[in-house]
């Protein structure tokens, strides 16, 4: 099995920064494709971003493009969201995810899911 734990979420200004981490134990971290997927209150689960095993490929949703930022450290089975440029409307539960399908944006192509941790950007 994985596990997956996220931490890193909070509180921040429009416009502040924030990092996510999602360390992950378990099984072999380097051959799964971790994606980050947000839910805010009332609405449904979106995808954010996705990397592949490798690092190299990197996906975004188009809400995000240009002020996150994912990446991936197999040697520490942690992967990574730098948020930059905070809105609002990043007001979420974020969630890491680890799945077999490459360059996968939707939630039911992931196999292991963390916790969630909570981002509130305020005005």
């Amino acid at each position: 099995q994985v596990q997956l734990v996220e931490s890193g979420g909070g509180l921040v200004q429009t416009g502040g920064s924030l990092r996510l981490s999602c360390a992950v134990s378990g099984r072999a971290f380097s051959y799964y494709t971790m994606g980050w997927f947000r839910q805010a209150p009332g609405k449904e689960r979106e995808f954010v971003a996705a990397i592949s095993w490798s690092g190299p490929n990197t996906w975004y949703a188009d809400s995000v493009k240009g002020r996150f930022t994912i990446s991936r450290d197999n040697a520490k089975n942690t992967v990574y969201l730098q948020m930059s440029s905070l809105k609002r409307e990043d007001t979420a539960v974020y969630s890491c995810a680890a799945g077999a399908s490459i360059g996968a944006i939707h939630p039911r192509l992931y196999d292991y899911w963390g916790q969630g941790t909570q981002v509130t950007v305020s005005s």
